[in-house]
């Protein structure tokens, strides 16, 4: 069941995304992290964020809206508290960096680069970019390789930058990124999106907008994934509505090398156990050794009619 991303090797290629699984202790109170590919911790900036005010998540039909705003600690809180709890488990811990300026990403990858417990850095480029009017640096190709390029000479880690699907090609920005001297590239992160109670009149997000995640989202994640797999050379880390271990093989013969479990693990903590357990059967069921036998391995051709 062994991937690699880069020169890191993940004893399965099922993962938690970032967001979504916190810094793992609450998880730990129901299973052994051990059992995990990795995990993808919560957004972690330099400085403590309060994130956004309430109302900040809603559940949509077959998905969630969500704007807590990157509501963090910071990064010496999270060295300090959560590493050595994350630490105790058999698994690889990549941290997901948050910032509004390329230097604060720098800076970040410097100081977590000193830590033996991380495994990696994945960029959170779906950020303001306070220095080009609040442009998001996934929505320019040369900004995210901008981005990229000033975390790969701050760290000797593997660098997987998230990209943003509110963008026209993602593949530009795969392949900038990978220009940038990425890893891998982790997609998608969430779409944009907004819900209306029609009692009130009102917004349900106090922000107005926030991501959409879930189910919903797969077919377009699976596009994505698909699309940049073939476009560069670098691993793909699968993510958007996978909750079942068939979605998690789609993703895989779509191209993704590993992938990550994200709102599933809020209807159901065990799923990302679950897919593990059903992809390992998969492989087995159909006498192959490796996910990587898989991977990339979807075929054009006439669809078998339903009976």
């Amino acid at each position: 069941m062994a991937v690699e991303i880069g020169p890191v090797r993940l004893k399965n290629p099922v993962t938690v995304a970032s967001g979504t699984f916190g810094f793992g202790r609450e998880y730990a109170q129901l299973f052994d992290l051990s059992q995990l590919g990795g995990i993808f911790v919560k957004g972690t900036s330099l400085e403590p964020r309060r994130g956004n005010p309430p109302q900040r998540i809603y559940e949509t039909a077959a998905g969630m809206l969500n704007s807590i705003g990157l509501q963090n600690d910071g990064v010496e809180a999270f060295i300090a508290e959560k590493l050595p709890f994350l630490n105790q488990f058999d698994t690889q811990i990549f941290v997901n960096i948050v910032g509004n300026r390329i230097e604060e990403y720098a800076e970040l990858a410097r100081i977590l680069d000193d830590q033996p417990g991380v495994a990696g850095l994945e960029i959170n480029i779906s950020c303001p970019n306070v220095e080009h009017g609040h442009a998001e640096f996934a929505s320019d190709p040369t900004a995210t390789c901008n981005v990229v390029s000033a975390v790969r000479r701050a760290t000797g880690k593997v660098v997987i930058p998230k990209l943003s699907p509110n963008v026209t090609d993602i593949t530009a920005f795969a392949r900038a990124s990978e220009d940038g001297g990425a890893d891998a590239v982790s997609l998608i992160n969430t779409l944009v999106g907004t819900a209306i109670d029609v009692k009130t009149r009102r917004f349900r997000l106090a922000n107005v907008t926030g991501g959409l995640s879930g189910p919903c989202i797969k077919p377009i994640a699976l596009r994505m994934v698909y699309q940049c797999a073939q476009t560069v050379s670098i691993p793909v880390i699968g993510i958007g509505g996978i909750s079942t271990w068939t979605d998690a093989v789609e993703f895989l013969l779509a191209g993704a090398t590993a992938i990550q479990v994200g709102t599933a693990s809020f209807a159901n903590p065990l799923a990302a156990l679950e897919i593990i357990d059903g992809v390992e059967a998969y492989l087995q069921d159909n006498g192959l050794n490796s996910p990587s036998q898989i991977t990339g391995k979807v075929e054009r051709g006439p669809v078998d009619p339903v009976l």
